[in-house]
């Protein structure tokens, strides 16, 4: 198949491991960068033999270039993927979609309009233990779904961050900064959330950063760090998801465990690809692990682009979808919402349950 020529925007540290992709995903080619520092992205073009080193401007000009991969800071992520769709560019972008809600839908129509695609991380749960997973419940293994649990359980990142001030301001915290990797895998193995509850609160109003080369300087906390959500699914299951920093002498809740008719499947930390797949059924004693049926358990961050090219080839849907992005966006600040309110609150952006990669498929 014809390889999709696309063009990197952003060149941060995340950057390196998308710029890996094309060794790993035969149908990208990815042919320049750009950054607002232009050094650093002539470091990244040198590092991984790029040709081009672009301004954005210049990016978005290149008609060779098909789709652009936005991995801007969260706050740039608006303004860049609509310059990039207004420029005829497919856009896959981190996570998250956009920062507010009413933006990521302002996205999604110009898109629609344009007759291109939006793709968003995160694209873990195309890796080999969410696909596993995924086969199991789909195959019966624990009956019909019922219930699901996720905990995201830290002492918040001032620890080891070189730059963690962001995560304690608004727009931060453990919900928007881990929370798409575990709203992203609800929605792939049970489908789409329908409403949320939520309560959110700060355990202190500073943190003190105790990396060594920045000890001691203080971090206004302006977000809630330990929030907790209930999410109900249009299929009638019913989850409980808790994200916290201020969870300091360790925890030994699991990551994500799935409660079905027939039994339990403890599922792996969804900000991965691989990891061990555990099934209890019911009136054993014990989990038993569970052989991974797909490909992809090594780092492949940039799956989700590469899926989505061969989709915009194929005339199909893509998996990692702006829609499926638009409702995890939605749900995390209706989690908030339903706190501050106190009521619940129902989910307006409708998505669809990803189809499940086929076994044995390569991208």
């Amino acid at each position: 198949m014809e390889k999709m020529k696309a063009g990197i925007i952003g060149t941060g540290t995340i950057s390196g491991i998308y710029l890996e992709a094309p060794s790993k995903f035969t149908i990208l080619d990815i042919v320049a960068v750009a950054d607002l520092d232009i050094e650093r992205a002539k470091i990244r073009a040198k590092e991984f033999q790029i040709e081009k080193v672009y301004t954005v401007a210049e990016m978005l000009e290149d008609p060779e270039i098909d789709m652009i991969i936005n991995l801007t800071i969260p706050k740039a992520h608006y303004e860049v993927t609509l310059a990039a769709l207004e420029a005829g560019k497919h856009v896959f972008v981190e996570k998250p979609l956009t920062l507010d809600v009413e933006e990521g839908r302002k996205v999604l129509e110009l898109a629609k309009q344009k007759g291109l695609r939006v793709g968003s991380a995160p694209d873990t749960f195309l890796g080999a233990a969410l696909q596993t997973c995924r086969k199991l419940i789909d195959d019966g293994a624990i009956g019909r779904p019922l219930g699901a649990t996720g905990f995201m359980l830290n002492g918040g990142p001032e620890g080891w961050h070189p730059s963690p001030d962001f995560y304690y301001q608004k727009g931060g915290g453990p919900m928007f900064d881990m929370g798409p990797y575990y709203l992203t895998a609800f929605i792939h193995l049970l489908g789409p959330i329908k409403r949320v509850t939520g309560s959110a609160q700060s355990g202190f109003t500073e943190r003190t950063v105790t990396r060594s080369e920045d000890y001691g300087r203080k971090l206004p906390v302006e977000t809630p760090t330990h929030v907790a959500g209930i999410l109900d699914f249009e299929s009638g299951a019913v989850g409980t998801l808790v994200t916290s920093f201020d969870v300091f002498g360790g925890t030994e809740h699991p990551c994500i465990e799935i409660h079905g008719t027939k039994g339990t499947l403890s599922v792996p930390d969804p900000n991965n690809f691989g990891g061990t797949v555990r099934l209890r059924e019911a009136g054993s004693h014990s989990f038993k692990e569970t052989p991974l049926s797909h490909h992809y358990a090594e780092n492949s961050r940039g799956i989700g682009a590469a899926e989505m090219a061969h989709a915009i080839k194929e005339g199909r849907p893509h998996r990692a979808n702006g829609e499926l992005a638009l409702q995890v966006l939605e749900v995390m600040h209706a989690i908030h919402a339903s706190s501050t309110k106190g009521v619940h609150v129902d989910i307006k952006n409708r998505c669809e349950r990803p189809a499940a990669l086929p076994m044995g498929m390569v991208l």
